[in-house]
């Protein structure tokens, strides 16, 4: 019997990238998947590829997410993997941060995922798995993000929490923090395939495995936190990053 076999799984921002990749591996281990995406189209192609069931939800906004927990309530009326992994990002220089970017970047990675794992509460059985997705960039300092960091960082700090706070109902909060991992945003940066492939060899000459990750690595991570495997495993930051963070001033 696979690990997951008459579980419920639901993945946010489960259309593209990391939530795709780990939506595919929840199915693949016999969940039932509930994945979600701002882009209509974009989740009903990634729901039929994957056989997974697909709503359109924004986690920005609270509204969506109370729709959201009211379908799947309809749907299965309990969950046992709750993978937050929607999330946003804007890269630039910390004099040039407007408002509107501040408040996106904190409603989405931030508030949206708090309000996610609240609103989701009444529907998590008893020894479920929270996973929130964070970033190195948590802890990092890297030029540029200076809002995208905190918003990671206050995420690792609610893991914590709510690890503590949660244990009563045997309910496990985790929270992965990858590093550069090859994902469909490095399309979205405007760079020429040539600018893509610098950009991509100078990354990895700053990783001591001297490589990218990929999505699939971080959805094993996931699922794995998410099954029985992990049963002991709470309030636990994991990053994976091929070891960039190892040495970041000499690296």
């Amino acid at each position: 019997m696979s690990r997951f076999t008459n579980k419920i799984a639901v993945v946010t921002g489960g259309n593209s990238g990391i939530g795709y990749a780990t939506a595919r591996a929840f199915v693949e281990e016999g969940a039932k998947v509930v994945i979600t995406g701002r882009n209509k189209e974009a989740v009903k192609k990634a729901a039929a590829e994957i056989k997974a069931v697909g709503i359109t939800s924004d986690q920005g906004s609270l509204d969506d997410i109370d729709q959201l927990v009211a379908e799947v309530k309809s749907l299965y009326g309990k969950v046992d993997a709750l993978f937050i992994n929607a999330g946003v990002g804007a890269f630039v220089p910390f004099d040039a941060v407007t408002e509107d970017q501040f408040d996106n970047m904190m409603d989405i990675n931030f508030k949206g995922a708090f309000f996610t794992l609240q609103k989701f509460l009444p529907l998590l059985n008893e020894g479920a798995s929270v996973t929130f997705l964070s970033s190195v960039n948590a802890y990092t300092g890297m030029p540029n993000t200076s809002v995208y960091g905190p918003s990671k960082a206050a995420m690792n700090s609610l893991t914590r929490t709510l690890a503590y706070e949660l244990a009563p109902r045997k309910i496990r909060v985790n929270v992965v923090c990858p590093g550069p991992i090859k994902t469909s945003i490095f399309g979205k940066l405007g760079l020429s395939e040539e600018g893509l492939q610098q950009l991509t060899g100078a990354m990895e000459q700053r990783v001591p495995l001297k490589r990218i990750g990929t999505a699939e690595e971080v959805a094993k991570l996931v699922t794995f936190l998410s099954s029985d495997d992990a049963a002991f495993i709470t309030g636990s930051e994991y990053v994976i990053d091929g070891g960039v963070n190892l040495n970041p001033i000499f690296s």
